[in-house]
């Protein structure tokens, strides 16, 4: 059987590891190993950790680093044959690890291995809706234009596609290998996942099951969501001359794309004003993703305007109903692919 590592960065997450590790000792696959890594945390999160008696369960210490900084000290650390990384906020259903392997296992030209996720708050209750992220043909243009690996705990990837992205620099005083860029504090996964499929052969392909849960909490401010672009941004100034023909096509489009994603975040943070005026910089970034995807830009406009219109009450029963609708229309979908798309 093969071994699978299992990275978690913790940092401050002493509400959430406990349930997070319950989910990674729920697994049916049990090949495994588990690498916590303490980014520094300053509360109980490793006291937590150490709670658990398991002697696959190893902890790291290191100064922090942030998340691409813990992502890398795991992946130098991996034993497994499979690198697997898990958020330490989020959960994992039980057949997740072996759905990903039987997965990997039967496509040997597959390098990520990813799933779709199902939203959940801070009580790790269900949203009711799902990322739902496109699947197969996965291109460098998608890359770029979306995330759709979804989130940092969705992927399982072979370690031979790190050996393949690996660099070397010298960032906390001694040369070492890098995978995850560490000049990002944001949009680290995406970067790295464009690395792969634009400079490597390896394919990224998702499965068609919810079997990451994702927690969606309330600590985001608005004043992120410009921190999230700007690191955004940087990702493209590097991948300009990494790939010239990408950027020169689709760069506009991207940011129109990004803009426009961000637009649904203020939405969410019920943010009227700047969900409205990033809803705008998308349309003049580059109007014609009205034509491209008319329904997902004519939505995030109408919700902008509905949450800036309407009353507070008014409109939290609007999306209350909308977010309803929206989660069966993904269960739908979700039930579909698993029977139409021959995924082994």
């Amino acid at each position: 059987m093969k071994l699978v590592s299992i990275i978690i960065p913790v940092y401050n997450v002493e509400s959430y590891i406990k349930e997070t590790i319950k989910s990674v000792l729920a697994q049916t696959y049990q090949n495994f190993e588990v690498l916590i890594i303490d980014d520094e945390s300053p509360d109980r999160s490793i006291e937590i950790c150490q709670q658990f008696e398991d002697s696959r369960i190893k902890i790291i210490r290191q100064k922090n680093r942030g998340l691409a900084g813990a992502r890398n000290t795991g992946i130098r650390n991996a034993q497994g044959d499979y690198l697997a990384f898990l958020d330490s906020d989020d959960l994992w259903l039980p057949e997740k690890l072996s759905r990903h392997l039987q997965h990997l296992e039967a496509n040997p030209q597959i390098g990520v291995s990813f799933c779709r996720s199902e939203f959940i708050n801070d009580q790790g209750e269900s949203l009711g809706i799902f990322q739902m992220p496109k699947l197969t043909d996965i291109t460098p243009s998608h890359l770029l234009c979306r995330n759709p690996v979804g989130n940092g705990s969705a992927p399982v990837i072979r370690k031979e596609v790190f050996a393949d992205i690996c660099f070397q620099d010298n960032l906390h005083g001694e040369v070492e290998n890098f995978y995850f860029d560490e000049h990002f504090r944001q949009s680290e996964d995406i970067e790295c996942w464009l690395r792969i499929v634009a400079e490597t052969s390896w394919k990224l392909e998702g499965l068609p099951e919810a079997l990451t849960l994702y927690r969606v909490n309330g600590e985001g401010l608005s004043a992120n969501l410009f921190k999230q672009f700007d690191s955004w941004e940087q990702m493209v100034i590097k991948h300009r001359d990494r790939s010239p023909q990408l950027l020169a096509k689709w760069e506009n489009p991207a940011r129109a794309y990004q803009l426009r994603y961000l637009a649904r975040r203020a939405v969410r943070l019920k943010d009227a004003k700047m969900a409205v005026k990033l809803s705008h910089d998308a349309l003049r970034t580059h109007w014609q993703i009205i034509l491209s995807e008319p329904n997902k830009t004519i939505m995030t406009l109408f919700a902008a305007y509905l949450l800036k219109l309407l009353p507070v009450a008014f409109y939290q029963g609007c999306e209350n109903l909308a977010i309803k609708l929206t989660g069966i229309s993904h269960q739908l979908k979700i039930n579909r692919d698993r029977t139409s798309l021959n995924f082994t």
